[in-house]
């Protein structure tokens, strides 16, 4: 096994592999990157965020869906949607995700646009009175549910409250924060640093960081994100989520 000087040699490595404009095409944060206005990005982001586990060609083909039928314009679509527009994605299935839910995280988001000033504003604000992204999401998640919902839509926005390693929505703070000039991550949002960031563990990344001897939690619950986190922070404490794409990459691609 890695000594400690090496794994970060192996893994810094498989960052710069990985971290690149060619990871883009098969992945999720293809969706975002769509667009250029704040606004779009932060509600195509979200969006494929929210329904990104499973088969990625089958995630980005209902992604897609989704956006074709906000007419290519997301932040527009949010604000200024009609019930009979709104009411299109009441026939909207990407696994258990269905139009109850989408319905409703589009109502969320109209909220959330035109009374709390948008997604980052409410982030900031979590993050600024907890001062941790653990804190920050779940209070984003009482945001989020804030009006009259089925509770079964509660299921498809993870609160680490709850014991959840919340991989989606750690994933996309990823995209929304860093900004390494990769091409990859946005870096649009500005108030929270790199540095508080917590790894997106999901069963590829996971496995793939208890067998190089950095996890030893066996489930991939906020407990494994804090501890892997903590441990990627000692090879670089400014951008310990970098390490995503080696982890991801390394059990994607089966790349040992």
């Amino acid at each position: 096994m890695y000594n400690t000087s090496q794994l970060k040699e192996f893994l810094d490595e498989k960052v710069n592999k990985y971290n690149c404009p060619d990871f883009i095409e098969s992945d999720p944060v293809s969706i975002p990157h769509n667009f250029s206005k704040k606004e779009d990005i932060e509600i195509a982001g979200f969006l494929a965020a929210t329904i990104a586990w499973g088969n990625r060609k089958a995630i980005l083909k209902s992604a897609n869906q989704l956006i074709a039928w906000m007419d290519f314009a997301p932040y527009d679509f949010i604000i200024n949607h009609s019930l009979k527009e709104l009411n299109v994605f009441n026939k909207f299935v990407y696994r258990t995700f269905n139009g109850i839910d989408c319905m409703y995280f589009l109502k969320s988001l109209q909220n959330i646009y035109k009374n709390l000033n948008g997604i980052e504003s409410v982030f900031n604000q979590g993050y600024k009175q907890k001062g941790n992204i653990k804190d920050a999401i779940s209070f984003f998640w009482d945001v989020f549910f804030a009006l009259p919902h089925e509770k079964r839509t509660q299921k498809h926005l993870a609160n680490p409250q709850k014991g959840s390693a919340a991989k989606r929505i750690n994933m996309y703070l990823r995209w929304m924060v860093r900004n390494d000039n990769k091409g990859v991550d946005f870096g649009i949002w500005k108030q929270i640093k790199p540095a508080g960031l917590m790894m997106p563990v999901d069963v590829h990344s996971g496995n793939i960081a208890r067998e190089l001897g950095l996890l030893t939690r066996k489930s991939n619950d906020w407990k494994a994100v804090d501890e892997l986190t903590v441990n990627l922070r000692l090879f670089d404490g400014n951008d310990p989520v970098k390490y995503d794409f080696a982890l991801f990459g390394l059990g994607v691609n089966n790349d040992f």
